[in-house]
């Protein structure tokens, strides 16, 4: 396995550290994958507690003969310049650098230019089909533990699951803490972009955000999509579900006849073994240090090359 340092972005405003890991065979062009953060500021690993849960992937799959290209993400290393600026969108923060990571691929010789496809990860996963449509133009999609919801109602859902873990005082707290986070999203959609822009919903995070992202739901990609697409889930997972999440990407995807769904019992977000199941336990258990499964690892690269 070659592992290349390089940098996305270079010579823009904010310029990304990566790594593009690709097998060490020569004369033969790769398909690749190019992986695209969930939520929160990221480094190139992904490394959430004591797991490496990129890392892991591109070097599992590099392993199975495919090119993986990964990076830090934006919010992790121009954070703190971002945070200032009230037009802050998801463009900013993880679809632009996803388009140069997939242009960068397509300049590299190795790289056959018509099999690159995106595995978006969570809150990549959500973006991703919009990735593709706005520039990525990829051969494929894979979405890791994503959801076909609004961020906003997704928050709301993991508030209600965190409201039921707690014992009846705490609830009681919690009940009208939940309520009054809830209201702050009443009028977003019939707020004006100047509006959503000068309005702070959350530490650092404006109104904007939450509006232009809802303003283009999965749906609007998906139900017209006619490439490839695979998406997976850990059954145990306790921040996307089998019910609303990859039920509702089966609904959005009824005629998609390239789309494969793969449900993997008892693996919790980052596809390792759960140990809780408990979304109050979730830091403990990303303390404990693992590795994806093997078997997801397996059958995303059966999947790619099978294209």
């Amino acid at each position: 396995m070659i592992q290349e340092k390089i940098v996305i972005g270079a010579g823009t405003k904010f310029p990304l550290n990566g790594m593009l890991t690709i097998p060490d065979e020569a004369d033969k062009k790769y398909s690749a994958v190019v992986l695209v953060h969930g939520s929160g500021p990221s480094n190139m690993d992904a490394k959430v507690g004591n797991n490496n849960f990129f890392k892991d992937l591109a070097e599992g799959l590099t392993e199975k003969g495919l090119a993986v290209l990964r990076y830090d993400k934006r919010t992790y290393v121009h954070g703190k310049v971002m945070k200032n600026d009230p037009s802050m969108s998801v463009k900013e923060e993880t679809i632009e650098d996803a388009i140069i990571a997939a242009n960068l691929l397509r300049e590299d010789s190795r790289i056959d230019p018509n099999k690159i496809y995106i595995i978006g990860h969570s809150f990549g996963g959500m973006l991703a089909p919009r990735i593709d449509a706005e520039g990525g133009n990829f051969a494929g999609i894979i979405i890791m533990a994503g959801s076909p919801r609004k961020l906003e109602e997704i928050m709301m859902s993991q508030n209600m699951d965190l409201l039921n873990s707690l014992n009846k005082f705490l609830r009681w707290i919690a009940k009208k803490q939940i309520a009054a986070f809830s209201k702050k999203f009443d009028n977003l959609y019939q707020m004006t972009d100047d509006e959503a822009k000068s309005t702070k919903l959350l530490p650092g995070i404006r109104a904007y955000y939450f509006k232009e992202m809802g303003d283009h739901p999965a749906s609007d990609y998906l139900t017209h999509l006619e490439k490839p697409i695979l998406i997976v889930l850990g059954e145990k997972d306790v921040q996307a579900n089998v019910q609303d999440d990859f039920e509702g990407y089966r609904k959005l995807l009824k005629d998609n006849g390239n789309a494969t769904f793969k449900l993997y019992q008892n693996l919790n977000h980052l596809f390792m073994p759960a140990i809780y199941g408990n979304i109050l336990k979730i830091k403990k258990e990303y303390a404990t240090r693992q590795h994806v499964d093997q078997q997801v690892i397996d059958d995303i690269a059966e999947w790619v090359l099978s294209k």
